[in-house]
């Protein structure tokens, strides 16, 4: 078995984590991949990148405000 088989490829511990978090982890497991961070909701292309990871967030982390 090759090494990006027996890669990590999934970071079910990571949901309900911050995003700095998120990105340490997984940076930290596989440096080798690029980390895109998208809100929920937002439209992304659909074709498979064995190079990225997405980090999907849908959290308000402050009070909207004005100013």
């Amino acid at each position: 078995m090759s090494s990006s088989e027996t890669s990590k490829r999934e970071w079910p511990e990571l949901v309900c984590r911050t995003i700095k978090e998120a990105k340490e982890k997984v940076k930290a497991d596989r440096p080798d991949l690029k980390i895109e961070v998208v809100t929920v909701g937002t439209m992304v292309t659909q074709e498979f990148d064995e190079n990225r990871v997405r980090i999907w967030v849908d959290t308000v982390a402050k009070t909207p405000r004005i100013g």
